[in-house]
């Protein structure tokens, strides 16, 4: 009998520590970063088209140093660490089709889609690389490099690069993380306005 209460007892502890894990316990991060888009569509706003009118907007490729959710930090051309206490609530690369979908969306007044929801879109298709989204110390910058590519169509893709930088007085979470948001917005912007209406 003892046993039995000794192996429920176990049990029961196991699930408990396993139930604080997953509600802040252990190495859960204290807090997540995310982006903010400063020019998103207006609540209410509705937008209406045919089917090839949609613009679609893919998530980006990124190199193997932003398939995480960490911050980089550009040590030197061959080198990357990651910025400590820094953790994104998802990859760099979805937060930034997001934000670009919003910008895009807000600034231009064009119908945006996105392809995980509409899977036969037909109309013109925004993706690209996400080069860079971390932290420069040699120029104590954030820095935000996105190469972008617009399809209109099978015969016809145009290509871009845009950049931001943001300088940054420390390379902690808290200066790092807001400047990050800033060089992603401005670098939405730009493509946003080369795409046009």
């Amino acid at each position: 009998m003892r046993e039995r209460l000794s192996a429920k007892a176990g049990v029961i502890v196991a699930l408990a520590l396993s139930l604080a894990g997953c509600l802040g316990g252990g190495n859960v991060p204290s807090e997540l970063l995310t982006l903010t888009p400063n020019d998103p569509p207006a609540a209410g706003a509705a937008r209406s088209g045919g089917v090839g009118d949609g613009l679609a907007v893919l998530t980006p490729s990124v190199p193997q140093a932003l398939s995480t959710t960490r911050i980089p930090v550009y040590v030197n051309p061959t080198t990357i660490q990651y910025l400590q206490n820094a953790t994104w609530v998802a990859p760099p690369k979805d937060l930034f089709r997001r934000l670009l979908a919003e910008t895009i969306a807000g600034r231009t007044g064009r119908l945006v889609l996105n392809p995980d929801l509409y899977t036969e879109v037909q109309g013109p298709t925004l993706t690209g690389q996400l080069i860079q989204f971390g932290y420069d110390p040699a120029q104590a910058s954030v820095v935000v490099t996105f190469e972008a590519a617009l399809a209109r169509g099978a015969q016809s893709v145009q290509t871009q690069r845009f950049e931001s930088r943001v300088p940054v007085a420390q390379p902690v979470t808290a200066a790092v993380a807001p400047a990050l948001n800033q060089a992603a917005n401005d670098v939405a912007e730009q493509v946003a306005d080369w795409i046009g209406r």
